[in-house]
Parts: C-alpha cells; structure tokens; sequence
C-alpha cells in the first residue's frame, strides 16, 4: 500500500475492468471508477479531475479498494452510496429494501393527480419499503394522511430514517402484511407496489437484482401473487369512488386488468411508463 497510484494511474488500471465486469461501454466504466474514487476521497468530480496526480492517503485507499471490489461483483451503486434519488428526493436504501426505480413514479403521478392539492383523507402505500412512494405523497399533498405498510421490520427502520430526513409528520408507517394490519379503512387512495417478479425468473439472477432483497421481489409462479392477496380486501378498504393502482411488470398489464375487474373494482384501465411499457394498473370502487 506505501506505493498506491495516483488516481491518474487509477482511472486507467480500473475503468477498463469496470466496463468489461459490468458490460458497460468504455465511457461508462470511467465514469464509475471516477464516483468510486470520489465516494473515498469525499470529494467533488471536479475537484478530483483537477487533481489527478493526488495521491490517496491510507483509508481513503482502503474505502477505493472495498468499493472497486463491491462495484465488479455487480452490486449496485445505490447501496454502494447508500442513497438513491427518488421523484427529485434522496432516499436512504440498503440491502434490506429495493432501490426506487424511476418507472415507479408514474406511481406517484398518477397518485397526485387524483388527490387534488389540499385534499384531506387517507391514503394507502402498500409494501412501502425504503418509504419512497409514502413520503412523497405526504410531502406533496401535506393535508393527507398517508400510512405505509411493509411486512419487513429491518426495511421499516430504512422508512422510518427517511420520513425524519424529509420531515413529513402526516406519514404513518405500519408493520404488517399488506392490508392485514388495518380495520376498516376508508381510503381515498391505495397504491401498491407487491413483488411481481416470476419465480425462476433469468433478471433473478443478473446484475444488481442478486443484490436485492428477494422477498421484496418475487410474487410466486406467475409474479401475481402478492397482487391477488392484496385484491382481496382492497375494494372494502376504498372509500366510494377511491382510487386502487399497482404498479407491475411490463408484460402483466392484462392480468392485472382482469385481476382487478374480477375484484370488483371499475373504470379499470393501465398506463404506460416513458419508455412506452405498461406499468401501473388503475381501479376505481363505485
């Protein structure tokens, strides 16, 4: 270690095994072996490429070389970082959550548009894990109050540290399993995110889903599970005229659209994400 390299030295010994390790293009596997060295040096990526003859000293050298391992065993930068950013938001994650996806915020849209800014009553999150689709919504409809529910105590600590970072005192979070922790609930809106990946399925074991908890991933045999528990008391927990979407994979809108007419619930329809796939499913109790 007395005769570590300068970052120059580095970026060039690490980028290329980066981008081969992660099958990513030569561009790509620079610029991760510059976060990493700018997550151990704490500091800026202009202040590193402005000193690139820098020298790291004994523990940032150590925290480089714990992270360049990490990185080329696949796992993901979010729990590298420890933070993922979220609807314009920074929320904490780990191995006990899943990392927001961007796709999930067409949860959120869709949400917000149908609670009207100053809208007062409750709304549902189910499955919340890191909190992110519960403290958004209760920071941008601050009248509301919104209850996260997550079966998992370690990924409900996660929620919890979050909902004090952001500051929304009209978030709940609840331990229990999907709807089984609450009586009679009258909710304007409910919005789930359930596991809803097939078991057996190749994505399992790719990339940084190895890394993710599993349990928030897989909804049995046909990834629908979850969702069909779920359907079997949410019409009763919708106030008349409340709102049920689920977000899911981009191949199960028509499932999905069945599950939730067969439930009982209405005017069911699915929305597409940015990229064009079908992503959230919608319902309405009348």
């Amino acid at each position: 270690m007395d005769d570590f390299p300068a970052c120059a030295t580095l970026l060039a010994r690490d980028a290329p095994q980066l981008a081969e390790a992660l099958n990513v293009d030569a561009g790509q596997g620079r610029r991760e072996a510059q976060w990493l060295l700018c997550e151990a040096l704490e500091c800026s990526p202009s202040s590193l490429l402005a000193h690139l003859d820098r020298v790291p000293e004994s523990a940032a050298r150590s925290r480089y070389e714990g992270l360049l391992a990490r990185r080329l065993a696949g796992e993901p930068l979010a729990y590298l970082r420890g933070l993922r950013e979220f609807y314009s938001l920074e929320f904490e994650v780990g191995p006990a959550v899943l990392i927001p996806r961007p796709e999930t915020e067409l949860l959120v849209d869709l949400a917000l548009e149908r609670i009207p800014q100053g809208a007062e009553g409750l709304a549902l999150d189910l499955g919340t894990g890191s909190g992110c689709v519960a403290i958004t919504l209760a920071r941008a409809r601050p009248e509301l109050c919104v209850v996260g529910l997550e079966w998992s105590a370690p990924a409900l600590e996660v929620a919890a540290r979050n909902r004090q970072r952001h500051s929304v005192p009209n978030c709940l979070l609840v331990r229990g399993s999907w709807l089984d922790a609450l009586g009679g609930a009258a909710a304007r809106l409910i919005a789930a995110n359930p596991p809803y990946v097939a078991e057996g399925d190749a994505h399992l074991r790719r990339g940084g889903l190895r890394f993710e908890p599993q349990v928030a991933l897989v909804g049995g045999d046909d990834g629908l599970h979850p969702l069909r528990r779920i359907l079997a008391r949410a019409p009763a927990a919708l106030a008349m005229g409340g709102v049920f979407l689920t977000e899911h994979g981009s191949e199960q809108g028509a499932a999905c659209r069945a599950l939730l007419s067969a439930a009982g619930l209405h005017a069911v329809r699915t929305h597409r994400d940015l990229a064009g796939r079908e992503r959230v499913t919608e319902g309405v109790r009348v």
